[in-house]
């Protein structure tokens, strides 16, 4: 895979792809305002994905459509009659509606909410898919480039879900890679399974001194709280727990007839996931029939129901395989030193699935991810080299003929 990357890099067709992206820089930035200022908070990701779809027929692709889920697409075809490698960037933010997302320019920085996750790589998709085309580059492999919805936090990632296991696509997508956030040296090769729930803990309620010594959801809640934080796991697999958001009861003097807590569960193992998982469900449990057997259920006993609201699959591309080499080659081609690690993004689907997947980068640095005070750097020369890293990679996972 290192000879075929070196062929690719080495090819003119390459250099002139690279000239249009040097060309090109500042239309990429004015994509990237553009679209940043487009709001796209979680599950309102619409007046965004209307204006990508406009963008992507503006390019010339085929099958321009969007599905049922509010994942936009098109697809660039190639010369191998049938295999499709996905190309993704994410659509939503974590930033709620009412967000102020103007864009501020610092020098080359641009400040705004969402600016570097995940909205500079919907504009670098767009300019890659100019460069392909101004260097009249082929690849074997159809590249269907998808804005997708769904993969901050509550989205659940049902958007690439969509993609992949109902959608029109699903069981003909070979490839996935994800362009999600600046830095190109991280190759994201594992992902991070995580399941979320929300538990809701009832009982009769009553006044605080007129019926004390009912049983109380809050003492129920509190027992299995302590236990969660009990629970021990392993540094290998990095597994985790958190009791995150509480909430409930009505009054001062009232014993509480329904409150509530959301637990996150995470681990880079399924297997461990799954142990955890039944853990946290004997813990609710316990705590639940402690509390009917501390205090009185005369008017009804205590209860604990675990709704889910949230299951990111867990899952892993092996770094011997042709994607990762491509993307490790690729990348290092470019004079980065290459960390492969493992996160949350849209990759966890096809990973679970088994189908070869990472998260590369889109170029130049950021900070301040979900955050107010999220930029980017625009500087053209270390956003032009991350952009030929991760176009390269593109073009060795999607098979660029390089003989004439």
């Amino acid at each position: 895979m290192k000879d075929a990357v070196a062929a690719i890099a080495a090819h003119p067709a390459f250099a002139a792809a690279r000239a249009t992206l040097r060309a090109e820089h500042d239309r990429t930035v004015a994509d990237i305002i553009t679209l940043t200022e487009i709001p796209a908070p979680p599950f309102g990701e619409g007046p965004r994905a209307a204006a990508y779809l406009a963008m992507l027929r503006d390019h010339g692709l085929e099958e321009i459509e969007q599905d049922e889920v509010g994942n936009v697409m098109g697809r660039r075809r190639g010369f191998g009659n049938g295999g499709t490698l996905v190309v993704a960037a994410h659509l939503d933010t974590v930033f709620p509606a009412g967000t102020d997302v103007t864009v501020r320019r610092e020098g080359t920085r641009l400040l705004a909410p969402g600016v570097g996750d995940d909205t500079r790589s919907l504009a670098v998709n767009l300019a890659f898919l100019r460069a392909m085309d101004a260097a009249g580059i082929r690849t074997r492999a159809d590249i269907l480039f998808v804005g997708d919805v769904g993969e901050e936090g509550a989205g659940d990632l049902r958007g690439v879900r969509h993609l992949f296991t109902a959608g029109r696509h699903a069981g003909k997508i070979d490839a996935f890679l994800t362009v999600d956030s600046p830095e190109v040296e991280r190759i994201v090769t594992g992902g991070v399974g995580s399941r979320r729930y929300r538990v809701m803990f009832r009982g009769p309620g009553g006044h605080s001194f007129g019926a004390f010594g009912l049983v109380n959801p809050v003492y129920a809640m509190a027992a299995a709280a302590q236990g969660i934080g009990a629970i021990a796991v392993p540094r290998r697999p990095q597994t985790t727990h958190c009791v995150s958001i509480v909430g409930g009861g009505t009054s001062i003097n009232a014993i509480p007839n329904e409150i509530r807590m959301e637990v996150d569960l995470r681990s880079r193992d399924a297997a461990e996931l799954a142990r955890l998982d039944a853990e946290f469900r004997r813990i609710v449990a316990d705590a639940v029939a402690a509390e009917n057997a501390t205090r009185d259920t005369r008017d009804g006993a205590a209860t604990a129901t675990i709704i889910p609201i949230g299951d990111r699959p867990a899952g892993e591309t092996d770094q011997a395989s042709a994607i990762v080499q491509a993307a490790t080659a690729a990348v290092s081609h470019h004079g980065y030193r290459v960390a492969y690690e493992d996160s949350s993004t849209d990759a966890n689907i096809p990973m679970s699935l088994g189908i070869p997947a990472l998260r590369i980068g889109s170029g130049g640095r950021g900070g301040r991810a979900h955050s107010l005070e999220e930029w980017i750097d625009v500087e053209p020369e270390e956003s032009l080299r991350g952009m030929s890293a991760s176009l390269l990679t593109i073009l060795a996972v999607a098979g660029m003929a390089t003989t004439l």
